[in-house]
């Protein structure tokens, strides 16, 4: 079987973003209506058999008490934040599990889900369905990222996509920064210098101090090894930023990530507040 883990906060971003806005009863619900549409789709895919969604139900986590820089709410389209809990009561009202992150970002849900579920008898592959580049350095023999574009990242494609294994995927973001994240990265450093030095040392430690002892030589090395020796402690702080936490206390097993079908009761309910009963009619037909 297969483990589908769904990044919801994404699929709401992108369900606000393309889908157009509706109001119902002064309350915006366009994004809402989009996405349940477009889960409800996905649901009816034979291999969708095993299914959990988590949400940045706070935008905020642990890491903004480790950096201030770290991404906060502050920006985001009022239209769109009011609508994160009535997302969630959508997934559970399709019948998916659903994890409202708190403490913990979503990433960090989908990085111990994958962790873990992957190490399940009968589990062939879990699935990550985001298009978040931290969620890269979770891919392996039994875990891929997927997102609605039909991409598929193992870790061959990994590899291709950022020069580094999955397992220096913290490094070389803590290197070149990651704006979505609000991670500046390292002055100086840019994609070919983190996977020149990456693909031979792997991990910001094992990088000798000084360029001389570099056993590859790209573009300024001398003022590279400066800066990083510079920035080193502040480099490691970026690096447990774009760490993915896999101890997110997640009580579901396998069996309890199955789809059974829609909660009838709650997607009527639902469908009464966005105004539109076309995902329930298709669902309980």
């Amino acid at each position: 079987m297969e483990i589908h883990v769904v990044d919801g906060t994404y699929e709401l971003f992108r369900a606000h973003y393309g889908a157009p806005a509706r109001e119902v009863s002064g309350r915006e619900v366009g994004a809402v209506t989009g996405l349940l549409a477009s889960l409800a789709r996905w649901l009816a895919l034979p291999e969708v058999t095993h299914v959990a969604c988590a949400f940045d139900h706070v935008i905020e986590s642990f890491r903004n008490e480790l950096f201030a820089g770290y991404k906060t709410g502050e920006g985001m389209d009022p239209l769109l934040w009011s609508q994160f809990e009535l997302a969630e009561e959508a997934t559970r009202a399709l019948g998916i599990v659903t994890w409202p992150m708190v403490e913990f970002e979503a990433d960090d849900a989908l990085a111990t889900a994958a962790a873990r579920y992957q190490q399940a008898p009968g589990v062939s592959r879990v699935v990550l369905c985001s298009v978040d580049k931290d969620l890269a350095q979770c891919v392996g023999p039994k875990v891929v990222r997927w997102d609605r574009r039909e991409r598929w990242l193992d870790e061959a494609g990994v590899l291709r996509e950022f020069g580094v294994l999955p397992s220096s995927i913290p490094d070389y973001l803590a290197l070149v920064g990651d704006a979505a994240d609000g991670i500046p990265g390292v002055p100086r450093w840019g994609k070919k210098s983190a996977q020149a030095l990456l693909a031979v040392y792997g991990h910001l430690e094992q990088i000798p101090e000084r360029a001389a002892d570099w056993e590859v030589k790209p573009r300024g090395a001398e003022r590279l090894a400066e800066s990083l020796a510079s920035h080193r402690d502040v480099a490691l702080l970026y690096r447990t930023l774009a760490t993915l936490r896999c101890d997110v206390p997640l009580a579901e097993d396998v069996a309890d990530l199955e789809w059974r079908g829609v909660d009838e009761p709650a997607l009527r309910r639902l469908s009464e507040v966005i105004g539109s009963d076309s995902v329930l009619k298709r669902m309980t037909r």
